[in-house]
């Protein structure tokens, strides 16, 4: 009786520590999304520090930015309460993203936190270029 006990008080507690792990993340959902580099949603990667927002892809929509060398794209979802999923906004100039429900600011370059009360980076998903085609992907 003992031992029943005592594997249930474990497993309970890894249930607990596997539900804590996952607390605060930008939850996991496919993204497929696909355009021509000439589609004028994306008329303003045509240059370095450009950077669009696409609605409808990931937890609160994309955000992609063209660096010096290639593209980034991170979910809109800020990485602070993810769950009430606030959607960062590009800053002018481009260099980063604001939540406007925290203040927090991340790096458009990498997704990284560079304001508080940010901690995580955001979401990154896969850019690929192909044949002029974007292609952005989990």
């Amino acid at each position: 009786m003992l031992i029943k006990r005592t594997g249930l008080v474990v497993f309970m507690l890894f249930l607990l520590a596997c539900s804590k792990e996952q607390e605060g993340r930008i939850p996991d959902v496919p993204v497929n999304f696909h355009a021509p580099l000439t589609d004028p949603r994306l008329s303003r990667l045509n240059s370095s520090g450009g950077v669009v927002t696409i609605d409808g892809y990931g937890v609160a929509g994309l955000i992609i930015y063209r660096k010096p060398d290639g593209y980034s794209a991170f979910d809109r979802c800020s990485s602070v309460n993810p769950e009430k999923k606030c959607a960062v906004t590009p800053d002018d100039p481009s260099l980063t993203a604001t939540d406007p429900c925290s203040g927090a600011k991340f790096s458009l370059y990498d997704g990284a936190p560079v304001k508080a009360p940010a901690v995580r980076s955001l979401k990154q998903y896969q850019v690929n270029v192909n044949n002029f085609q974007l292609s952005v992907t989990n």
